[in-house]
């Protein structure tokens, strides 16, 4: 904000971002009716091109409430009235269906209408300041911008509006809108039984939220075991992935290691092959009938009528997906690891050989610091997608296996792929986007906190 350059009956006259609360208060009638009648200051300013576009935008609200948006808000409190039904239609002597109401398009249109308010008030506060700007110009006696100035700021100062105008446009469309509708959702009953347009949903206000917290309730059992498990997934797929691929990386690093390129060559293969095949592929080899059975019951570990439940056993399945998910990962954190350990400066090493230091000293001294002071924004993007790690569970055990005493999950499910289960297989969308809001609300409290106290964020030049 440019620096003060009067003061006038306690009125603030200088050039710079204005808020919308210091134009209105400090603006003239002129500044203030703008907010009423957009683009009143900016035509009376002689900025007549703007000040039209800002009344048309007000005009173009207007007819858009009028026309759906009143309706829209109004059918957004009730979701709908009137249900679908069968009517006999005497002269023609036939059953015939009576079109109700849609629930659903009544919760989207009335979330548009909210969005289209909100840039109705933008416009507003845009007006009002657009007016307390060429107020304060002319009472300084500055020029007052003509539209062709607004132009040429567009590809000058402006440029970043400019660029970034359709890019937020859509991610407003799809991607915050339908955010927002899913949101909505998990305030509804809308589930298996309430399918518009055959049946309409209602607001439930928290039941939904209750219903999966509850104690002793059905989706309260499935709940936190599911929860626990996402938990204890992610923190091992993580950190055994890191760990092991830094470990690696190490390795074929060292001075002694022939062959570097082979090695790295060797591991980078894995990553060639897309990951489904390679997930579909491990689900065959340990199936029950798989190669890995049949070799074990060849060397007479098992019975010839055994077999390891690999995938169909609840704990030993999770140890399996572990493991087959440190074969998948290991390769990725070795490539990004390789490059960061070969930036660590080598006084540091030498330093700490002259000292006395052994491999592992140096290792949890030097490398292991450096490494989670470089990576830790990446370890926590890491965790946050071993949350969400759809493809690894649904390709290799579908969840299962499956449990009476949860509701349409298994005991491999994540939150995930439980959610998919529910909205996709059982149509509950309500219960889907309350674990969706769940999920968000835990990743980014974790991911906000977690960042905030790492050295990565509190001393970022400790290594430079």
């Amino acid at each position: 904000m440019a620096e003060m350059k009067q003061k006038r009956s306690n009125k603030p006259i200088f050039l710079g971002d204005y808020g919308f609360g210091t134009a209105f208060m400090h603006g003239n009638l002129i500044t203030k009716l703008s907010a009423i009648i957009f683009g009143l200051g900016s035509i009376l300013h002689k900025q007549i091109i703007r000040g039209l576009l800002y009344l048309a935008m007000e005009i173009g609200y207007f007819i858009y409430m009028s026309i759906i948006g009143i309706k829209a808000l109004q059918d957004l409190v009730t979701l709908g009235t009137k249900v679908q039904e069968e009517v006999y239609n005497e002269a023609k002597g036939i059953y015939e269906y009576v079109v109700g109401d849609n629930s659903m398009l009544f919760l989207l249109y009335g979330v548009v209408t909210i969005f289209v308010s909100v840039l109705f008030i933008a416009i507003l506060t845009s007006s009002v300041k657009s007016a307390y700007d060429s107020e304060i110009r002319k009472t300084l006696g500055k020029p007052i911008p003509k539209f062709s100035d607004d132009i040429k700021s567009l590809s000058n100062n402006k440029l970043q509006a400019t660029l970034l105008a359709i890019p937020i446009l859509g991610v407003v469309a799809f991607t915050v809108i339908p955010l927002v509708f899913n949101i909505f959702i998990a305030f509804t009953n809308y589930d298996k039984d309430h399918q518009p347009p055959g049946n309409l949903f209602d607001w439930v206000g928290f039941d939904n939220f209750v219903s999966m917290f509850k104690t002793g309730g059905v989706l309260a059992k499935t709940f936190w075991p599911v929860f626990q498990w996402t938990i204890i997934w992610a923190i091992f797929a993580t950190f055994t992935c890191y760990i092991l691929g830094m470990l690696l990386a190490i390795v074929i690093n060292r001075e002694g290691t022939r062959g570097k390129g082979f090695w790295r060559f060797l591991f980078v293969l894995s990553i060639a092959v897309p990951q489904f095949v390679s997930l579909l592929t491990m689900r065959t080899i340990f199936n029950t009938n798989g190669p890995v059975n049949s070799l074990l019951r060849s060397l007479d570990v098992i019975g010839v009528t055994e077999s390891i439940p690999f995938l169909t056993d609840g704990s030993i399945a999770k140890i399996t997906i572990i493991c087959i998910n440190i074969w998948i990962g290991v390769p990725f954190t070795m490539l990004s690891t390789t490059g960061i350990l070969n930036n660590i400066p080598k006084d540091l090493y030498e330093a700490a050989k002259v000292d006395g230091a052994n491999s592992i000293v140096t290792f949890f001294k030097i490398t292991l610091p450096y490494m989670l002071f470089i990576t830790t924004p990446t370890l926590i993007t890491a965790f946050v997608g071993n949350i969400n790690s759809f493809n690894v569970i649904y390709l290799l055990t579908g969840g299962g296996p499956e449990s009476i005493d949860f509701y349409y999950a298994g005991e491999t499910d994540l939150l995930v792929t439980w959610l998919y289960k529910l909205t996709i297989t059982n149509k509950d969308y309500n219960l889907g986007s309350v674990i969706g809001i769940i999920v968000f609300v835990t990743l980014a409290t974790f991911s906000l906190l977690t960042y905030r106290h790492t050295a990565s964020y509190k001393d970022e030049e400790a290594f430079q």
